[in-house]
Order: structure tokens, then sequence, then C-alpha cells
């Protein structure tokens, strides 16, 4: 059995505190707005949204692409997981 989600995602905020210093890393509640991405990441005048998930065949939920393709036109919004998060924080260092 592989990691869950919530590891992954602990992991993951300390990846991009160190990459980002002095970023915040926030954790949605989809409960209060179901899809919402999982992590906001702030960092000085940018910011992102990524849903993370546990493998890249994961289900989405509904909702979910459209937030992340919302932050894409705002911002930059992604999906991540294990097999694509190196692609995908090269890509938000870009846009940071």
């Amino acid at each position: 059995m592989g990691r869950l989600v919530s590891q992954i995602q602990l992991e993951l905020k300390k990846t991009l505190e160190v990459m980002f210093p002095g970023c915040i890393v926030l954790k949605n509640d989809a409960q209060l707005k179901p899809g919402i991405p999982d992590l906001v990441i702030l960092w000085r005048s940018k910011w992102a949204l990524l849903e993370v998930k546990k493998s890249a065949t994961a289900k989405e939920r509904p909702n979910q692409s459209w937030y992340v393709e919302k932050a894409n036109q705002f911002s930059y919004g992604a999906f991540i997981h294990p097999e694509n998060a190196e692609e995908i924080l090269n890509e938000l260092q870009q846009a940071f």
C-alpha cells in the first residue's frame, strides 16, 4: 500500500518551503468549497493552487479540473502526484 495523500501533502509542503523561502502554504477544506484544490501557495506577489493526488491514476472529484484551469488563467494551477512532481515543481518555479 502506498503513502497517504496527507503524507504526500506534508512532504510537498516541506519541498515548497525550501524552494520558495518564506512562502505560505495553506491547506483548503473541500467540505467548504467542493473541488477546490488541496493547497494554496503564496510567495511574494505570486500564488498557485495544487491538487495533490496519490498517483497518476487517482480519480478527479467534481469541479477539480474547473478550479485548476481557472487558477491557470489567473496564475498557476496543476494536479500533482509522485509521478509528475518534478515536472510540476519545475513549472511552478517558472511561474513564480
